[in-house]
């Protein structure tokens, strides 16, 4: 498994769903988006609907029919009724991604020791790799 650390600085959570969504959609993957606030969902929801002309982000709320068919489900549980290779935590809060090829951590300042805990807990875990990713200027850098 891969699990990725992305640090918000600039942009807000909405763009860097967005980001990562279009890059599991083009290998033809599926993701789970994964809030416990109902209108940050949303909020993402909006984003992904507006990410650009070039890109169809098509996208919905779990628990409805469906659910099953959406290339992008976000949800306050790590169930992937749709199938879903990949997770993202929007929300900062690190759930047990098992059961996923690929999860991103998606934190900001406010939560940035919980995301050092997290990393270091997953130290030494067999067939895991961790990498770092933070903002240097408009653009994303691995920096670990």
């Amino acid at each position: 498994m891969k699990v990725d650390f992305w640090q918000l600085s600039r942009d807000p959570v909405e763009k860097v769903v967005a980001l990562i969504a279009g890059r599991v959609l083009s290998i033809d993957e599926r993701l789970l988006v994964v809030a416990d606030d109902a209108d940050q969902r949303k909020s993402i929801s909006r984003g992904l609907w507006a990410a650009g002309p070039d890109s169809f982000l098509a996208n919905g709320e779990a628990g409805a029919d469906t659910s099953p068919r959406q290339p992008i489900l976000l949800s306050a549980e790590t169930n992937p009724e749709n199938t879903a290779s990949h997770v993202v935590f929007a929300d900062g809060q690190w759930r047990d991604p098992t059961g996923f090829d690929r999860a991103f951590l998606l934190f900001d300042d406010s939560n940035i020791e919980a995301a050092r805990e997290v990393w270091r807990s997953l130290d030494g875990g067999e067939e895991l790799e961790r990498s770092f990713y933070r903002q240097d200027g408009g653009k994303w850098v691995q920096v670990a």
